[in-house]
C-alpha cells in the first residue's frame, strides 16, 4: 500500500521505497522516514496535497509525488 492511500489514525511500518523516484528519497530519509519506521498517518489536506504523519514524535508532511513512493504496511 502508497502512504498516500492511508486514511487519517491509521497506523503503520515504512516498507520499501519505489526506486523508480530517487529524487524524493534522499529527502525523506533525511526526514527520518526509514525503512521500518512506525508512524501514525494524522491527516491529509482537501485535495490531496500535502499529507501530514507523525513519525519519530514529529509531525512531518509530505507532497503527494513524496508521499507516492513510499510503500507501507497498516498495523
Amino acid at each position: 500500500m502508497k502512504l498516500d492511500s492511508m486514511k487519517p489514525g491509521q497506523k503503520g511500518i515504512v516498507v520499501s521505497f519505489d526506486e523508480s523516484d530517487k529524487k524524493y528519497r534522499r529527502k525523506i530519509l533525511r526526514m527520518g522516514i526509514l525503512k521500518g519506521t512506525p508512524f501514525e498517518f494524522v491527516r491529509k489536506a482537501p485535495l490531496g496535497d500535502p499529507v501530514e504523519i507523525k513519525v519519530q514524535g514529529c509531525m512531518v508532511s509530505l507532497r503527494k509525488e513524496e508521499a507516492e513512493i513510499i510503500n507501507v504496511e497498516v498495523a
